[in-house]
């Protein structure tokens, strides 16, 4: 599990330390805090762990996370993601299992990271991020992009997503029972998205009727996703999910829905990291940890700086639940006045 987190002129983040991080952590922040930049930052490395020492892959830990973030954030170096501005290099460190990861480089690195350090033993886990657009229905363009053209546009996140979607479904033993969150899972669907291999295309079945990818609902291909790498066994109790807006595309009860189930597969062993901009999914995730007396660290964008706080305590204070509450009080003063 990913412990501890401390970062030092990466991009917009130009100093910000997370320590105590539990199963569920929450990120919360306007638009341009930082809070995707910081999701990515996390998945990289995670990845970079992952992905050192599998199979005949060759590659030193410090290659594979210079390709990680060249293809994640795109820039033709990767010392554009040093802070504008910075007289010192990027710094990162990262507890993962309760050892240390670290690397730093300059401005002017290319493709080579200068400092990198590291105890942590290669995982085994595969760790996945689910940005706020689905992409079900992108798999065969991420794919091409990638693989056959080696372009930018669909960074890291899109192209592993995809590639993972494509794993056929099993009957998997992934060291944690998740037959109970996959039926609820399904429940919401309605029904069931399954790959259609002669058509070469996704699809979604309702009883006996079958829907193309194409006109299924945002939401339902969102929650699909979740529930595909559940079911083909990319996902173990071991993974750590990085989940950018659940809240895009879903109504509020499916909000509600899918943050209950996030919370069965935490207590099964899988690491959330959520960053959200919604009152509907920091309130949800204050119930769960109220009502289950679990601690839920959260990571604030309040007053032009990062703070950190726990929803075991409380509401934090932040813009977006400041806005909530106002826009309540307003509505009841218009009905009493």
């Amino acid at each position: 599990m990913l412990q501890k987190i401390a970062l030092k002129n990466v991009g917009p983040l130009t100093a910000l330390q997370w320590g105590g991080l539990k199963k569920i952590n929450l990120i919360i922040g306007k638009n341009g805090s930082g809070k995707t930049f910081l999701l990515k930052v996390l998945y990289s490395a995670l990845r970079t762990l992952e992905e050192y020492q599998r199979g005949n892959d060759q590659r030193s830990a410090s290659e594979i996370l210079a390709d990680k973030l060249y293809w994640t954030f795109q820039s033709e170096k990767i010392g554009d993601l040093v802070s504008k501005g910075a007289h010192a290099p990027l710094s990162c460190t990262f507890m993962v299992d309760g050892k240390c990861l670290h690397y730093s480089f300059g401005k002017e690195t290319c493709r080579s990271i200068s400092t990198f350090e590291n105890q942590v033993p290669a995982r085994k886990s595969n760790s996945i991020y689910i940005p706020p657009k689905e992409v079900l229905s992108l798999q065969h363009i991420i794919l091409a992009s990638r693989e056959r053209d080696q372009l930018f546009g669909f960074d890291d996140t899109y192209y592993d997503l995809a590639r993972a979607l494509r794993l056929p479904a099993r009957v998997v033993h992934n060291g944690g029972d998740f037959t109970s969150p996959r039926k609820d899972l399904e429940s919401m669907l309605g029904g069931r998205i399954e790959y259609d291999d002669a058509a070469n295309h996704w699809q979604f079945r309702q009883g006996n009727q079958k829907f193309t990818i194409g006109v299924t609902a945002e939401g339902i291909k969102k929650i699909a996703i979740l529930d595909t790498l559940l079911g083909n066994g990319y996902l173990s109790s071991q993974s750590v999910v990085f989940i950018d807006e659940p809240e895009s595309a879903l109504h509020p009860v499916a909000i509600s829905e899918l943050l209950e189930i996030i919370a069965t597969l935490a207590s099964k062993g899988i690491q959330f990291f959520i960053a959200t901009h919604s009152y509907f999914v920091i309130k949800k995730l204050f119930l769960i940890a109220q009502e289950n007396e679990m601690s839920l660290p959260v990571l604030s964008w309040l007053a032009g700086k990062w703070q950190q706080a726990d929803l075991k305590d409380g509401m934090p204070d932040n813009p977006i639940i400041d806005e909530s509450i106002r826009l309540y009080r307003e509505e009841v003063a218009q009905v009493l006045a």
